[in-house]
């Protein structure tokens, strides 16, 4: 048997997992999609199921979107045979001059968390992560919802999780088979930010990883046929 464990990033939630789900779930996986709760949708933090069925001839997959990868414990991610990172990073604010500028940006994010303009900025965050689509195609629950203290405080501890990242996620086995997926428009990430995740995974990796650069897409990625196409590349 085969199982998926999906993450979601920053200021996102588990339904953007739906499509997905319904394909790999219709095609003989077993998914699960991993919650921060950071709307009305209860926080889940997902475990290998073959742990508990004592099958270790079980495949395992994780499909990490954003901050995904960094949220996720050294356990997932040490036992994961596939990693997919969807827009990922292993270093979120980039080394340089261009870094000012994105450090600026995120500290008015913080600000803006405890105040009056919470949801405009997370509506301005979301505007620019689903470019060139509509933010509102695949809105998360917290958008829908007025934010309650826990997830107001689960948003603040992620988002510091983000400006601190430094490095790739702890655990993944040198062994893992690897795909990064880039959308060509992404507006979050630097492209030199994209270019460190890569550099650190060639070093580290028993094999270099596979890079894939989606045309038309931005940071959400929500081309239907990429699906299917990532589910060919972990049946292989």
């Amino acid at each position: 048997m085969k199982e998926v464990i999906a993450m979601h990033g920053w200021c996102s939630d588990s339904k953007s997992w739906t499509i997905w789900k319904r394909h790999f779930s219709s095609n003989g996986w077993l998914w699960q999609s991993g919650e921060r709760g950071y709307g009305t949708v209860k926080p889940f933090e997902p475990d290998w199921k073959s742990d508990k069925t004592n099958n270790s001839y079980m495949k395992k997959a994780l499909i990490c979107h954003s901050l995904g990868a960094h949220l996720l414990s050294s356990k997932l991610l040490s036992e994961a045979r596939d990693i997919v990172f969807l827009n990922s990073f292993s270093r979120f604010i980039p080394k340089g001059l261009e870094s000012r500028a994105l450090k600026i940006g995120l500290a008015g994010m913080q600000k803006h968390l405890i105040n009056a303009t919470e949801k405009n900025m997370l509506i301005a965050f979301l505007t620019k992560a689903s470019s060139p689509h509509d933010f509102r195609r695949n809105a998360p629950d917290l958008i829908n919802q007025s934010l309650s203290s826990k997830g107001r405080e689960k948003l603040q501890a992620d988002l510091d999780i983000l400006i601190k990242t430094n490095g790739l996620p702890t655990g993944i086995s040198p062994k893992a088979r690897v795909l990064v997926i880039n959308g060509e428009e992404d507006k979050i990430l630097h492209p030199s930010t994209k270019k460190d995740l890569l550099n650190q995974l060639n070093d580290y990796l028993n094999k270099p990883p596979q890079n894939w650069i989606i045309k038309g897409e931005g940071h959400s990625i929500l081309q239907p046929k990429l699906i299917k196409d990532v589910r060919h590349w972990m049946d292989e």
